[in-house]
């Protein structure tokens, strides 16, 4: 993402599909979102699958308006924020539903209260540091999406092999995006797709295994 120096920031030239990916994947989101709440089986799937609605619209739909327009410093500032502040939300948000439908007693209420206190924290981070450095947060988002590993063989036992190899592979894709975030590569097309593109991608792509393995789970 762009560094804190907010006049370079207002003034960069930014590869013509910044913004794109993620605008055209917030209604999507959405959709299958209300879908899965609706017609969830039971009260932990349509509550768990409410909240990682809320969170992965409002990561896609906060990252395409902050990566689409063109704000004044100040808003620019408030943008950077929130749309950093939002992937420990997100994150949080998509490990819901999979605790409250495959956990039960004391492993759901600790792995929910791990990774939300982790989000809360997280936010409080990015929104108090904004001038972080890259590969700090970098791995703190990593770190966070990597935190669920030892439920992984709960998940396993109760939702099945399914459910762990696609959270698996979304993890692997979620952290190549991260690498390629952290280091500016590869730098694909400096007018079409940047570096940022890439990592754009990597997360609608991790998103979408995420989100099988949520209906997989919850139905």
């Amino acid at each position: 993402m762009p560094t804190i120096d907010e006049p370079t920031i207002v003034h960069a030239t930014k590869p013509r599909l910044r913004g794109w990916l993620h605008l055209g994947m917030a209604p999507v989101m959405l959709i299958v979102g209300i879908v899965f709440t609706i017609f969830a089986p039971t009260v932990e799937g349509r509550i768990g699958c409410g909240i990682y609605t809320l969170t992965a619209v409002q990561l896609f739909g906060t990252s395409a308006a902050y990566h689409r327009g063109n704000w004044s410093p100040k808003a620019l500032a408030v943008f950077r924020r929130l749309d950093h502040a939002n992937i420990f939300v997100f994150i949080a948000g998509s490990y819901t539903p999979l605790t409250l439908t495959l956990l039960t007693g004391t492993s759901r209420w600790s792995l929910l209260i791990l990774i939300w206190s982790i989000a809360v924290l997280g936010v409080a981070f990015r929104i108090a540091w904004l001038s972080a450095p890259r590969w700090l947060y970098t791995l703190l988002y990593i770190a966070m999406g990597w935190a669920a590993v030892g439920w992984m063989g709960q998940f396993w036992a109760t939702g099945g092999a399914a459910v762990v190899v696609l959270l698996i592979a979304g993890g692997v894709v979620y952290s190549l995006g991260a690498v390629a975030y952290a280091t500016k590569k590869p730098q694909l097309s400096l007018k079409w797709f940047g570096f940022h593109e890439v990592f754009h991608s990597c997360t609608i792509i991790a998103a979408v295994l995420h989100a099988i393995a949520i209906g997989i789970a919850v139905f």
